[in-house]
């Protein structure tokens, strides 16, 4: 029997569930069940009507997609234990993590029955995709972008060695370079998404070079940018990253 590839993941700066992320959640699903799984969970602490806002894009989303919304309301991480969530997440194409507050979001996910179904789901071929605090908690490890010198806290560790900045051509206007410099750490790739942008990959081809990382690409409106200790470049070949296994 032929093992299932991992699916395709997307850290996207902005836009989830909106008509100009639509191409990049169709390649999402592309080949995949017409089944749409969402969790708004960082987006709970700013209680109902935030969440309620995001089931309905999701639903306008899923519509546009003419596929099936799941939505799986993880509010706590008690939620995150529960069974029915757990088997809402059996049979997804996509699971995508939409915005809010990437912290709480990764303490609540990790180490739960629903992370480990999602996980599950992506490694037996469902795309995973997360937007701006749901990029930030794929990552290894979530920055305390206001913060940098006070510490963060870890991911869900999807792509371990990625930190990301979401909204990062609105950011970087706001914030000089010299900040972002605590966030740089040997082997640590810190990547700058803009709006209506997505850093996307999908599993080696399998191309005979021995090297088992995923490659990553921009991909949307605007760039995605890699930040190094004295400068930032925009990211135009091929990002290679290594994956969870």
């Amino acid at each position: 029997m032929t093992q299932a590839s991992p699916g395709r993941l997307a850290f996207v700066g902005s836009g989830e569930y909106l008509p100009v992320m639509h191409d990049i959640e169709a390649w999402l699903l592309e080949g995949r069940p017409a089944r749409y799984v969402q969790l708004a969970t960082a987006a709970a602490p700013e209680g109902d009507a935030s969440l309620a806002r995001w089931h309905r894009l999701g639903r306008e989303a899923a519509d546009r997609l003419g596929v099936e919304q799941v939505i799986v309301d993880v509010r706590l991480r008690s939620d995150a234990d529960d069974a029915a969530h757990v088997d809402a997440i059996a049979g997804a194409g996509l699971i995508y993590l939409s915005g809010g507050n990437p912290a709480y979001l990764a303490r609540t996910l990790r180490g739960t029955r629903v992370w480990e179904a999602i996980v599950a789901q992506w490694r037996a071929g469902a795309s995973l995709a997360g937007c701006s605090a749901g990029a930030m908690a794929m990552g290894g490890y979530v920055p305390e972008v206001r913060h940098p010198k006070e510490g963060g806290t870890e991911g869900l560790g999807i792509v371990p060695d990625l930190r990301v900045l979401p909204h990062f051509d609105r950011f970087s206007r706001m914030i000089p370079d010299f900040v972002l410099r605590p966030l740089i750490l040997p082997g640590a790739a810190v990547v700058g998404i803009d709006e209506d942008t997505a850093l996307v990959g999908e599993p080696p081809a399998g191309d005979g070079d021995g090297d088992s990382r995923w490659q990553f690409r921009s991909r949307g409106r605007q760039s995605c940018w890699r930040i190094e200790a004295d400068r930032k470049h925009r990211v135009n070949s091929p990002l290679r990253l290594a994956v969870a296994s």
